[in-house]
C-alpha cells in the first residue's frame, strides 16, 4: 500500500540530525517539521528569511506578515532570527544548510532534477530550488513514485527543464526509499505491502534490487 503522505515526512524526518540547519520545501516537505524525533533539535530555514522556524500557527495566533516561503503563515521557536532575503540566500550559497528536503516533477539516474516547471503551464517561478540544490551539503527528494497519468516519475533522463544536475543522492517515493548510484536507482527499502514488482513496474529508469530489500516500519 502507497505511503500517505504524512507517512512519507515521518519517513524522511528519521534522516535529520541532532545541530541540523534543514530547508523544507513547499508541499509534502513541509510535513516534515511534524515528525522530528524526540530529542533532535533543529532549525528550520526559510529562504524568504527566517531561520527557527516553529510549529504552524493555531487560528487564534495567525500573524499574517509571519509567512515561509510559500506564503504560508508559520510561528518563530525562542531563539529565532529574522534578515533579509538576500542573507538568507548568502546561508544557503555559502553551503550552510545541512539538508534540504524537496519536491519534484522528475529525478533521473544521474541526479539530475527537475522540480520548476513544465511547460505551457502557469508557473510561479524557480524560487530558491535552483541555490539550494547547488548548495545544500545534501537533499532528498520527496514525491510520488508516478504522476496522475501513472507515468513514471524516476528516469533515465529528465524530459522537464532541470533544476539541478547531478545533485540527487536520495529519494523517497510513496512507493520506496532509493539512492542513487552508478547510474542507477537501488532500492533500499519499500512501503509496507508493496512489492518488488510493483516499484518495478513504475519506475522507468534503471534500477538494482539488492538481494534483501526490507519494508518501512512506521
Amino acid at each position: 500500500m502507497a505511503l500517505t503522505r504524512e507517512q512519507m515526512a515521518q519517513r524522511v524526518a528519521r534522516e535529520l540530525q541532532d545541530g541540523y540547519y534543514v530547508n523544507l520545501g513547499i508541499g509534502i516537505p513541509t510535513l516534515v517539521a511534524n515528525y522530528i524525533p524526540e530529542g533532535v533539535n533543529v532549525m528550520l530555514q526559510s529562504e524568504n528569511g527566517l531561520l527557527g522556524m516553529g510549529p504552524f500557527p493555531a487560528e487564534d495566533e495567525v500573524d499574517a506578515d509571519m509567512i515561509n516561503a510559500g506564503k504560508q503563515t508559520v510561528t518563530a521557536i525562542t531563539g529565532a532570527a529574522i534578515f533579509s532575503s538576500a542573507e538568507s540566500f548568502a546561508m544557503i550559497r555559502g553551503g550552510h544548510v545541512d539538508l534540504t528536503v524537496l519536491g519534484a516533477f522528475e529525478v533521473d539516474v544521474n541526479g539530475d532534477i527537475a522540480s520548476w516547471m513544465v511547460p505551457g503551464k502557469l508557473v510561479k517561478g524557480m524560487g530558491g530550488a535552483m541555490d539550494l540544490v547547488a548548495a545544500a551539503r545534501n537533499i532528498i527528494v520527496i514525491m510520488t513514485h508516478a504522476d496522475k497519468a501513472g507515468n513514471s516519475k524516476l528516469l533515465d533522463a529528465c524530459t522537464l527543464p532541470l533544476t539541478g544536475k547531478g545533485c540527487i543522492r536520495r529519494v523517497l517515493t510513496d512507493l520506496a526509499w532509493l539512492e542513487i548510484e552508478g547510474g542507477a536507482f537501488v532500492l533500499r527499502e519499500r512501503a509496507p505491502g508493496v512489492s518488488v514488482e510493483e516499484i518495478r513496474a513504475k519506475t522507468a529508469g534503471k534500477l538494482v534490487v539488492p538481494a534483501d530489500v526490507p519494508e518501512m516500519s512506521f
